[in-house]
Order: structure tokens, then C-alpha cells, then sequence
């Protein structure tokens, strides 16, 4: 095996006397129970004769998480069963059982990226026939705690935050932790003002700038993670007509002002779309994910309330109209309490559906409310 590793296996030389060479396919029968106990880069050796990993492999890194859910609670083996198909050929994906009061049992996954996320659950439909609900993506944040409670709940005094329901209150907290990444941006020279402004906008700071050739700008920035993982690659290549490259690597953590965002449908929390975002974009994200939103849902027979909502304060509202049947067509002149009294039982109908009507988030609305327009 071409391998190196962080882990060494062992391999029994008292069972065989045969010797693979470079080239040549064998086997080994180990005592793992699973299959994901044997990754890529592992490096196996003799028996009480343990030798150094050799150096250059590093695990796959995942930079986007998110939570996947089925549909229906019944699917829930058969979800299991295909991720672990799934994730045989694909050992980048991290796999860490979750669960939700709104969602019921389910996965936190790890992605390298969007783009491996969305290609990891088109193979889901296509492959294995399966329906899941994705819930919006997030990256790995931090959190300092200063609670003596939460510090020795956690045995540690920093926690790391995958998921906007772990998300702890400020006041158990002294600061908040997001990742960044340093990323480099090539392109041609006519394009560098529109691409400098998309940086800004999200919250990038500029460490370098570098003309490589006459026609082509290299350009450094330091970017929270979180504000190139949706829409940041679409958007850079629109702006540049295709032609500008983007690459990044990690760099660390940086102390951020963050708190969480949740959305409501008539008072009802969506745990799907809650986020944790930079405080000084809270309002604008509220407000177009709101937009987003009431033009994803289908209208109901009952007015529905979507509302962004930071703790227990509204900072943005759309109102999605209900369909209304004409009950006064039959009409015809006569009394106007007659009209007004035909209404008032319209109304009142109304207010009863809206009590128990459930509102049903379509499943690829999620995706594609969080991708801003360009300029947005």
C-alpha cells in the first residue's frame, strides 16, 4: 500500500511468509468493525515492529457543515444505509449523528465545500432515490466561554460551534471565534474595481496586490470563512465574465462580533434556516432572506408571517397575502350588514386556519434563499 498516515496498522508476519512488492494486490483482515476506521494514508507494519508514518498526508479538512434530515422518520435506515454507501468512495465527508425537536434524528455532515455538498446530495436523489432535508450550511465557529456552569459541562474552556442550536448566550460568553481563510484572486486588470468592492462587502481586508503581468492583478485577502462559503465563487465569476480565479487555505481563527438569526413562519422558529452571523450585517440578511422567502413559499388559504428575528427582536417582516375567495359575489344590493356579516365569518375562518395550518418550506427552497444576487 502507498500509504502514510496519523494512525498505523498492525500486520501480523507470523501468519504468511509471502512478501507483496511494489505493484502487486494482496490483502490483510483486520479487526475493525466499521469501515471508516480504515482511511486513506494509514500505514501498516510488522507486528511489535512499529516503524515512523512516513510525512506529507494530512486528513481532509471539512470547511462547510451542515445538518441532513429525512423526511420522514421511517426513511431513517434507509438514509443510514445509503450514506454509508456513499461515504465509501467519498472518505472527505465527515459523518456525526444529530438530532432535532422540529426535524427529528438525523446527520451533522462535513464538506470541503459547497460545491461538494450539493454534488453529495444530488448523488443521494439520483443514486439511492432518497428525499432528505438539508438545513442551510455553516462553518466551524468558537466560543470563549466565561461560565464556570458551561465550562464544567464541557471539561474546556472553548467549544467549538457546528451547529446554530449550540449556539451559547453572550453572557456565558467573553468572546466569539470565526474562521478565515487567506484567499488569492487572479485577474485580468479591467475587472479589479468591481472585485476590490465585492471584498469589502464581505468584510474582507486586503493584504496584498500584485500585478503579475501587464493584463493580470494578483490579489490577497483575509475573508471570514463564512462570507465566501454560499455564493462568493458565482458571484466572482460573474463580475469578471469567467475569466478571474479564486483560491484559498486556511488561516486561523479572529475574534468576531456574532450572534444567531432565526426565521419565523406565523411565531414558528424554522430550525433549518437559523444562522450565525456578523452582527453588522444581521439586518440586511434578515431582510433579503425574508424577500427570499416570501417569494419561494406557495400561498396558503391563510395569511403567513415571515420574520427574522435576533433573541426576541423583530428585525425584519414579509408578509405572504392568502388566497381569498370573493364570498360576497353572490350579492346583489340588499343590506350591507348582510355583506359585512358574510366577511366577518370569512375572517374569522381565516384566523382558525392560520392556529393549526402548518406552513411547508418547499425542500430547494433552502439553498436558494441563501444565494444572494450579485450587488446584493
Amino acid at each position: 500500500m502507498n500509504a502514510t498516515a496519523s494512525r498505523n496498522w498492525l500486520l501480523n508476519g507470523s501468519s504468511g511468509k509471502k512478501i507483496s512488492y511494489a505493484g502487486q494486490v494482496g490483502y490483510l483482515i483486520a479487526g475493525m468493525k466499521e469501515v471508516t476506521e480504515a482511511q486513506i494514508g494509514d500505514t501498516l507494519f510488522l507486528y511489535k515492529q512499529p516503524v515512523e508514518p512516513l510525512p506529507g498526508f494530512k486528513s481532509a479538512k471539512p470547511m462547510v457543515f451542515a445538518g441532513m434530515y429525512p423526511i420522514d422518520q421511517t426513511e431513517y435506515n434507509n438514509l443510514k444505509s445509503a450514506l454509508e454507501r456513499l461515504t465509501l468512495n467519498d472518505s472527505s465527508v465527515t459523518v456525526h449523528r444529530d438530532s432535532s425537536l422540529a426535524l427529528g434524528a438525523g446527520w451533522r455532515l462535513g464538506f470541503l465545500g459547497l460545491l461538494h455538498m450539493e454534488v453529495f446530495n444530488q448523488r443521494l436523489e439520483q443514486e439511492y432515490n432518497m428525499s432528505v432535508i438539508l438545513t442551510a450550511p455553516t462553518v466551524p465557529y468558537k466560543a470563549v466561554l466565561s461560565s464556570a456552569k458551561l465550562i464544567k459541562e464541557y471539561g474546556k474552556d472553548q467549544i467549538t460551534i457546528i451547529n446554530p442550536a449550540q449556539f451559547p448566550d453572550k453572557l456565558s460568553v467573553s468572546e466569539y471565534l470565526e474562521p478565515t481563510v487567506l484567499g488569492t484572486i487572479v485577474t485580468p486588470h479591467e475587472y479589479i474595481g468591481k472585485i476590490i468592492t465585492l471584498c469589502q462587502d464581505r468584510r474582507a481586508v486586503q493584504k496584498d496586490l500584485l500585478y503579475i503581468d501587464e493584463n493580470r492583478v494578483m490579489l490577497k485577502y483575509l475573508f471570514p470563512l463564512n462570507e465566501i462559503v454560499v455564493d462568493f465563487y458565482d458571484a466572482l465569476k460573474s463580475l469578471s465574465s469567467g475569466y478571474a480565479s479564486f483560491d484559498y487555505e486556511d488561516a486561523g481563527y479572529q475574534s468576531a462580533d456574532l450572534i444567531k438569526m432565526d426565521i419565523l413562519l406565523n411565531g414558528n422558529p424554522v430550525e433549518e434556516l437559523a444562522t450565525i452571523i456578523h452582527k453588522d450585517k444581521a439586518y440586511a440578511a434578515g431582510k433579503l432572506l425574508c424577500e427570499r422567502l416570501k417569494e419561494t413559499i406557495p400561498r396558503q388559504l391563510f395569511e403567513i408571517a415571515i420574520q427574522a428575528a435576533i433573541g426576541k427582536k423583530i428585525i425584519a417582516r414579509e408578509t405572504l397575502k392568502p388566497y381569498r375567495k370573493n364570498v360576497v359575489a353572490k350579492c346583489y344590493g340588499g343590506d350591507i350588514t348582510r355583506r359585512m356579516k358574510l366577511l366577518r365569518r370569512q375572517a374569522e375562518g381565516k384566523r382558525l386556519m392560520r392556529k393549526i395550518g402548518n406552513v411547508e418550506v418547499p425542500r430547494d427552497a433552502f439553498l436558494r434563499v441563501l444565494k444572494r444576487e450579485t450587488g446584493k
